[in-house]
């Protein structure tokens, strides 16, 4: 139960009287990651207002910043309403997703610790109004967050006036698992005090003028539930070649005993690595320094392998949230909270070495990596958190199923329709049939490794006489192609349906 104290007895309002409040034209700064810890009532609320005013001819924009995707309260809501003319950094939503690809909503996809920068240099446009969802606030302006950090603290301090939902959805324990701390971007500075994971810099809060906080709105609505599928044969035979490949580092010398702080990318194929981790007799107890911490996470505390995990939220299902709260108290060691900016630094990134695994939509034949267009022209979801980690981290590990849309399409093809990451940041690259690693590989070498390791045999070959005829038109240069064919695939998929 949250303690009352006067400030919220002063600032208690509903969210109906707080979406009053809310210019026509407004740039929101909102809570919220992946989806955990987003306000989910004065948006509702907000949208609501807008389509009855829209009705009288009122007219409305919105500029809507998060940490990264949110729930469909909150970014589905308002996307709804059409009134959304710009988003960043990362979203998820499909409506949302459907407006950015009709070019109704302008959509800047960033990598996520680049985001404080553009905001406070003025090159993003300002924060009016900041939304978070928090579990406690202070007479003294003490908020302190949910279930995510995100960008709440940036967002908080640049923003002109603040409203609070004030969740009883999480035990107060919850309290002391943020580590709110930001470094200056207005001067030069020294370095960011992190050295390992479990390390706390900062504060459990994040504090603000009480007057900036125009009002609080009470909430009892829970973060979307996180539906995870069982790990699939491809995303074990994923898993189980990464596991491989690790332990072989070690065995070299490359990677130390006691390991390294592990990230990883969300979604089943990450889930499948770290319960595979759990399970195996090989792995003793990791670090993890990540920006989502998801259900298998549970795999691995109760196989006693999980000494800290350092993430910007806490991503559970129903069911794991309940765990979660169950062990509230006892876990407080496991897990710290961070703003996005210092989940994702580079700074920090590169110091612990970290062991990076992330996720593509397609790989090209040289390790170019595509990890946000559909046949390079469709926003999936966004570039996150990859950028940041595939390019500071020891090792970075790309893995992809190897066929989609039943078959269909190839993850492998000759030349990506979008390129996020180039083959001057790529190291590793798994699929279910096997693991390529191109370090110290010139390109040739690359595509050779990538064909024969990691393509599905129904396109091997295909891809084999790719390279053969490529190498031949370009006379057996660097990187070979045949630019009149490099993005055949594709254009065969627009119009058939398959890139057989």
């Amino acid at each position: 139960m949250t303690v009352t104290n006067s400030l919220i007895e002063e600032k208690l309002k509903t969210a109906e009287e707080i979406a009053l409040l809310l210019p026509n034209h407004v740039t929101l700064g909102c809570s919220g990651f992946t989806p955990a810890g987003y306000p989910k009532l004065i948006p509702v609320a907000f949208a609501k207002r807008i389509e009855e005013e829209k009705k009288s001819g009122m007219s409305f924009s919105i500029n809507l910043y998060a940490g990264a995707s949110t729930g469909e309260e909150l970014d589905g809501a308002l996307a709804k309403t059409g009134a959304l003319k710009l988003r960043i950094p990362y979203q998820s939503n499909p409506h949302l997703r459907n407006l950015i690809n009709q070019g109704e909503t302008d959509f800047i996809d960033m990598h996520l610790s680049h985001v404080v920068k553009y905001i406070e240099h003025g090159i993003l446009p300002k924060i009016d109004v900041a939304l978070v969802e928090a579990i406690d606030v202070t007479t003294d302006g003490k908020i302190y967050l949910s279930t995510s950090s995100g960008m709440s603290a940036t967002y908080l301090k640049n923003a002109e006036s603040i409203y609070i939902e004030l969740t009883d959805t999480h035990p107060l324990e919850l309290k002391s698992y943020h580590d709110i701390y930001l470094p200056s971007h207005h001067m030069k500075g020294g370095p960011i005090p992190i050295i390992n994971p479990s390390d706390r810099v900062g504060e459990p809060f994040v504090q603000v003028p009480p007057e900036k906080i125009k009002g609080i709105v009470r909430s009892s609505k829970p973060d979307a539930a996180t539906v995870f599928k069982t790990p699939d044969a491809d995303c074990q035979n994923i898993a189980s070649h990464v596991l491989e490949f690790i332990q072989h580092e070690i065995k070299m010398g490359r990677i130390p005993k006691e390991y390294l702080p592990f990230q990883n990318g969300v979604g089943n194929i990450a889930n499948a690595v770290l319960a595979s981790m759990a399970k195996d007799s090989k792995f003793h107890a990791i670090q993890m320094y990540t920006e989502v911490v998801q259900d298998s996470v549970f795999d691995l505390i109760d196989a006693g392998k999980l000494e800290i995990a350092s993430t910007s939220a806490l991503t559970f299902s129903e069911l794991g949230l309940k765990r979660f709260h169950e062990n509230i108290s006892a876990w407080k060691s496991k897990f710290v909270i961070r703003p996005q900016e210092i989940s994702n630094h580079p700074e920090v990134i590169r110091r612990m070495g970290l062991i990076a695994m992330n996720t593509a939509i397609e790989i090209d034949i040289y390790g170019n990596v595509n990890s946000t267009h559909v046949m390079g022209t469709s926003m999936m979801n966004g570039i996150g958190g990859s950028g940041d980690f595939t390019r500071n981290s020891h090792l970075s590990i790309f893995m992809t199923p190897s066929l989609a849309k039943d078959g269909n399409i190839s993850a492998i093809v000759p030349m990506v329709s979008h390129t996020d990451h180039n083959e001057h940041s790529t190291m590793i690259f798994v699929t279910e049939n096997g693991l390529a690693d191109l370090r110290g590989c010139p390109p040739k070498k690359r595509a050779e490794l990538i064909i024969e390791k990691c393509a599905h045999p129904i396109y091997r070959d295909k891809l084999r006489a790719y390279y053969e005829n490529a190498l031949k038109v370009s006379k057996g240069k660097h990187t070979p192609h045949d630019l009149e064919n490099a993005l055949s695939w594709h254009v065969q998929f627009l119009k058939t349906g398959s890139m057989k």
